[in-house]
């Protein structure tokens, strides 16, 4: 049997303050005696009063909600930025709404939704929803867009991936080593991502009078990369195969040296981008083209702090990627 709620109003008289002492008593950052905010919490804890947070976002306009769209939360790579921004929310006493686009079938429903909820600030991860769309339907936020597509836009803020440095160090490297037919093996063939990820590695080649020999287009999963490496490897000769992502460089390590029999990196090279903490495992030890995720997502929180402070200033910070040396390349 479900008990009456109390209200504010009927706990202020119950401890013998105000209101807005009430209030006061579960904001953290409140100014309010030690005393009376433990006298209230107490009477709070006895009668089961909470504070309802949506009638407080009424009032201040905050509802201290925060969208998070991406694509995927299965993804290793995601999983891990996901966590670090999470715990960065939380530890500012905001709160996220994850948004996950990858399948569902009407993605901007799905943002009109958590618009209704009237949410601080956005952060869009996912390439599956047009900035456009972003802007239009949080219209009281400025977004902020973590994409390698070029925006032109004063209504959003952006953090910007370069890897172009990275790319040139292993493609000089391999180069080195003798490796002359390069394949690339990308996630999703729409993906801005990988067209910036495989222009990188691209330009690198080109400035060594080399280009990719093939390209083949896995799913970002393990099997992906087990499937195609091999047809890359038999019918291309290749001799060092650059990946989308980590998890699929791993699939297409295991590829080369269950499947074909060849040796990693003698044989055949393998390079993937994302630098999660599976790539750096012992029995992977990969080659990858990192991004320092905890600089990453200090630079979105960074982003929305400035929103927080009131500067609504659109800002794009740079983030580059460095190379993590493994036994694959």
């Amino acid at each position: 049997m479900s008990r009456k709620r109390i209200t504010s109003k009927e706990l202020a008289e119950l401890v013998g303050v105000s209101s807005a002492t009430i209030s006061r008593a579960f904001s953290p950052d409140a100014r309010i005696g030690e005393e009376t905010r433990s006298r209230i919490l107490a009477a709070a804890r006895k009668h089961g009063y909470q504070p309802n947070a949506i009638a407080r976002s009424l009032n201040n306009q905050r509802s201290r909600l925060v969208a998070v769209v991406v694509n995927a939360i299965g993804n290793p790579c995601e999983a891990e930025e996901q966590q670090l921004l999470v715990h960065a929310l939380q530890a500012r006493q905001l709160l996220p709404i994850i948004l996950c686009c990858g399948d569902h079938s009407d993605r901007l429903q799905l943002m009109r939704l958590a618009a209704t909820y009237q949410v601080d600030h956005v952060v869009v991860f996912s390439d599956m929803v047009s900035l456009r769309d972003a802007v239009d339907i949080f219209p009281t936020t400025r977004p902020i867009i973590v994409s390698f597509e070029p925006l032109e836009n004063e209504e959003v803020s952006a953090i910007r991936i370069d890897g172009s440095a990275a790319a040139d160090e292993i493609v000089d490297r391999l180069v080195t080593n003798g490796k002359s037919r390069f394949t690339y093996l990308s996630g999703t063939s729409s993906s801005w991502i990988d067209k910036l990820r495989r222009k990188w590695f691209a330009d690198a080649l080109a400035r060594r009078g080399l280009a990719f020999v093939a390209d083949a287009t896995g799913t970002y999963s393990y099997d992906s990369g087990f499937k195609e490496a091999v047809p890359l490897v038999h019918r291309f000769k290749t001799d060092a195969i650059i990946c989308g992502n980590d998890v699929m460089a791993i699939g297409a390590r295991d590829a080369v040296k269950r499947v074909l029999g060849r040796s990693v990196p003698d044989d055949v090279a393998v390079v993937g981008q994302d630098g999660i903490a599976m790539a750096a495992w012992d029995c992977n030890d990969l080659t990858t083209l990192s991004l320092d995720h905890v600089a990453f997502i200090n630079a979105v929180v960074e982003l929305i702090e400035r929103h927080e402070a009131g500067d609504d200033k659109p800002d794009t910070i740079m983030l580059t990627c460095s190379t993590r040396w493994g036994a694959t390349a």
